[in-house]
């Protein structure tokens, strides 16, 4: 401020006293960092303090709500896990069972058709009860 300006009062106050405010201010905190000995819940609880009820008490009301959903959601994911898996052993897994079977009798009938008529038949895929091809006819 130039220097021929007047000073409100509030200006003098707080030219007169603005170093010790500053000291004050830095022994208030210092002392308040060695006195904290809340834990950050009771901090955050203490800061709801500042909201209107309504806000809380919706505040509130959503958590419960979230937490019921939650809840429930767990339990549907639940039964429906256990529904599915002791459906699907009962219902297909044996129709699974059923195709291999299925499939390593084939393989093995394969395996008795070459064995008995020759490794050309297999190739071929004649009939089962004809006679191999000859080598030299077409």
């Amino acid at each position: 401020m130039a220097s021929g300006t007047p000073l409100s009062p509030e200006d003098l106050l707080l030219s007169k006293s603005g170093t010790g405010k500053a000291e004050e201010l830095e022994g208030e905190i210092e002392d308040d960092d060695e006195e904290l000995d809340e834990t950050l819940a009771e901090r955050l609880w203490g800061l709801t303090e500042m909201f209107p009820e309504s806000v809380r008490s919706a505040a509130g009301a959503t958590f419960d709500v979230s937490l019921s959903v939650a809840q429930k959601m767990y339990r549907f994911s639940r039964a429906a896990l256990w529904i599915g898996t002791t459906s699907f052993m009962i219902l297909v897994l044996p129709v699974v069972f059923e195709t291999e079977k299925l499939q390593m009798e084939q393989q093995q009938q394969m395996q008795q058709r070459q064995i008995l008529l020759g490794p050309n038949t297999g190739l071929s895929g004649g009939m089962p009860g004809a006679l191999p091809s000859l080598p030299g006819k077409m």
